[in-house]
């Protein structure tokens, strides 16, 4: 019988605010002609750059199965934490339990080497751990091991080289105090955005990996709290809710995707990190959610154009709590949760398999910090009525880090007066 691993992807998500003390600068948050961005980035870019396409491929396929399993629930994860999660986990992974993992996560291995994949989460990890302005984003990954549970020390060594692990000993048999242990763990990295992770383990469990991510940007445009207003947000045709709404008038990146009846809305944060909002018509939610890709993606950003108007849009907060094994089970990653599973890798006996894989993620969207903010800006407005965007039905929010290309977050929201 096998023993049993606990997988555990538990995220913060982010918290935008918009105080900054920062000066005005380019959307990258550093000057593209300081040779020293360059020297620092250059390298650990061009292997991310390799993981780019793959990750996105990830991301959105994954967000596919998600609303299908969730059609009218609101939805938040980081692809790019359970990514780099499961790359850790190939690393201790043999045979097909990690060619299906790398495949799922949407690697072709006979164009990529699995080293190159490692270096590249590697750089990513680390670019994500500094980013340059106005954002604070940590990520990293932890193992909690029961002490009659040998790890093999390459491993350990190559799990902390490449993705950050830090390892610690855990005594299963006593479950209140293991999920005290680790849920403390997860507390602190995760600056209290997420408690109690965890909870009713099972005392046969004889490892938990952790991964986490926190994220907590300020606007480049900060909204004024004095403008927000409670309005109507129209849930579905039988439901309507009261949510406070932000209000800004300006210049915002727009484009209107006729093919999938949306219309897109950029904003910057200060730093490397960018929103999409993304607000289908209504009745089209399904048909954007089934085709978003990573090409659309980059159709939007070319057609971008700077429009004068005034933005709504709710300000609310959101978490989402999944059990994803099945999810992953359909994007074809199944061994490591079978009899089958081989992570010999990480014991050095084939006795070890996942039994569940716990996701959590939380998102909080705001307006506050602007009386903070060191920068006034005038906008001359035009005498004629801008046009209104207003967020108040179901919409997309997808949030990126531009250094990277990364896809940090996706979340989609129902109903903004839920919270989980």
């Amino acid at each position: 019988m096998k023993t049993t691993l606990y997988l555990s992807l538990l995220l913060a998500g982010f918290h935008t605010v918009a105080h900054s003390r920062l000066p005005p600068s380019n959307h990258n948050g550093h000057d593209p002609n300081d040779p020293k961005h360059h020297v620092h980035h250059e390298g650990e870019a061009i292997a991310c750059l390799k993981l780019v396409p793959n990750n996105a491929d990830f991301a959105f396929q994954f967000f596919r199965e998600i609303t299908q399993e969730a059609p009218n629930k609101n939805i938040f994860f980081s692809p790019v934490s359970i990514s780099t999660a499961f790359a850790m986990l190939a690393l201790g992974a043999r045979s097909a339990t990690k060619s299906q993992i790398l495949e799922g996560l949407s690697f072709n291995l006979t164009e990529i080497q699995e080293k190159e994949i490692h270096e590249g989460f590697h750089n990513l990890i680390h670019m994500l751990n500094h980013p340059e302005g106005g954002v604070q984003l940590d990520m990293g990954n932890a193992i909690f091991v029961t002490e009659k549970l040998k790890l093999r020390q390459k491993f350990l060594v190559d799990a902390k080289a490449l993705y950050q692990l830090e390892a610690f000993t855990t005594d299963f048999n006593k479950p209140t105090e293991a999920e005290k242990q680790i849920n403390d763990y997860i507390e602190r990295k995760t600056h209290g955005k997420i408690t109690n992770a965890v909870k009713d383990m099972d005392p046969q469990t004889v490892m938990l990996l952790a991964s986490f991510v926190f994220f907590k940007g300020s606007w480049e445009k900060p909204f004024q709290p004095e403008l927000t207003e409670e309005r109507e947000f129209f849930v579905d045709a039988e439901t309507t809710v009261k949510v406070p709404m932000m209000n800004q008038m300006g210049r915002f990146d727009f484009y209107f995707d006729e093919d999938l009846s949306c219309t897109v809305v950029r904003l910057h944060y200060n730093g490397s990190a960018t929103a999409f909002l993304v607000l289908p018509a209504k009745g089209k939610m399904k048909q954007l959610e089934q085709t978003l890709d990573k090409e659309i993606i980059q159709k939007w950003s070319d057609h971008l154009l700077q429009s004068f108007m005034k933005l709504s849009f709710p300000r609310f907060s959101i978490s989402g709590s999944y059990e994803i094994s099945n999810t992953l089970r359909k994007m074809g990653i199944v061994d490591v949760f079978t009899n089958q599973a081989d992570l010999s890798g990480i014991t050095g006996t084939p006795d070890l398999q996942v039994s569940k894989v716990v996701h959590k993620a939380s998102l909080d969207v705001d307006e506050k910090g602007t009386e903070a903010a060191a920068v006034t800006t005038i906008e001359i407005m035009p005498v004629s009525l801008p046009p209104i965007i207003e967020f108040s039905h179901p919409f997309l929010m997808l949030i990126f880090d531009r250094d990277t290309n990364s896809t940090l977050f996706i979340g989609k929201i129902v109903n903004p007066t839920i919270t989980s």
